[in-house]
């Protein structure tokens, strides 16, 4: 891609960008462009002008990505902080778009009396992510309240669409091939906005009391296998503050992996892998890792 054909854009473009910082693990080498879109159409206008073979990674919180410590050969679309109208829609919808912090929804929905969503307080991610990983905690997910999502995709055409255009299960979602969600509409139930927000609070101070939460991670790294949880089986076979290098299994919650100060992408992948190896070798189960790959490339 030639920078030079890049116009009319109302957007925020940086090169060679570090990428550390914008992830909530505190690795990651730098992005060879970055970009920051004023509001959807400026996005669209954006994607539209791109090489077509130019690779794309969307980040909203940097959480629940490990990338590379050789950086990004592409472009990052960052969506924190510009993606992120919130508006109430009718009497018991609300729209978002994909940079939306979920503990932000997750209160709005209070205070306008909706309910259903209180889980999301406690997803450290933005809606985007949430969509594309059908997010939940504490029994709650995400989908279950999706009416209607728009996507863009890499030549910048939005589309509508409704849940049944996509297969949702456990941490995972399959939908039309190269679209990333832009917004979405959810349909909650009228409820007691006051008891909402108590249990915001509620399973706020028990993330608190059982997580990491002051330490930078990604969440949770592995997604619970079929009747058993991802901590058990860590936590039983004595990895809670297992580390390599500046990576280390948390002494606090078994299932985050912490970067305790100088941490690599490398340690912390490494540790994945020996998570993954020590469990299975005693159990034959194999922990799937939620955490999605970035792969590196020094080009």
């Amino acid at each position: 891609m030639t920078l030079a054909v890049l116009t009319e854009l109302r957007g925020e473009l940086r090169l060679d960008e570090p990428l550390a910082s914008h992830t909530t693990w505190r690795v990651g080498g730098p992005a060879r462009r970055f970009y920051r879109p004023a509001d959807a159409e400026d996005l669209s206008r954006f994607l539209s002008q791109l090489d077509p073979e130019e690779p794309l990674l969307w980040l909203g919180l940097g959480s629940n990505v490990l990338i590379d410590d050789r950086g990004f050969a592409g472009t990052v679309i960052h969506t924190q902080g510009c993606l992120a109208a919130l508006e109430r829609r009718g009497e018991t919808g609300i729209h978002a778009e994909a940079g939306t912090a979920c503990a932000k929804l997750a209160r709005f929905a209070a205070r306008l009396d909706l309910v259903g969503v209180e889980f999301l307080a406690g997803i450290p991610g933005t809606m985007g992510g949430a969509l594309a990983m059908n997010a939940g905690a504490w029994g709650g997910e995400t989908w279950p309240h999706v009416a209607r999502v728009r996507t863009i995709d890499r030549w910048g055409r939005i589309r509508e669409r409704g849940p049944e255009a996509f297969s949702v299960g456990y941490r995972q979602v399959e939908g039309p091939e190269g679209e990333w969600f832009l917004d979405v509409d959810l349909e909650l139930t009228p409820g007691d906005g006051a008891a909402a927000m108590a249990r915001i609070r509620e399973l706020l101070e028990r993330r608190a009391a059982t997580q990491p939460t002051g330490l930078p991670s990604c969440g949770s790294v592995f997604r619970n296998p079929p009747g058993d949880h991802a901590a058990r089986l860590i936590e039983s076979h004595g990895l809670k503050g297992y580390r390599i290098g500046g990576a280390q299994v948390s002494d606090k919650h078994a299932n985050f992996i912490i970067n305790t100060g100088g941490a690599t992408s490398s340690d912390i992948a490494c540790l994945i892998a020996h998570v993954q190896d020590a469990v299975e070798s005693r159990t034959g189960i194999r922990l799937v890792p939620e955490v999605r790959r970035v792969a590196g490339d020094s080009a």
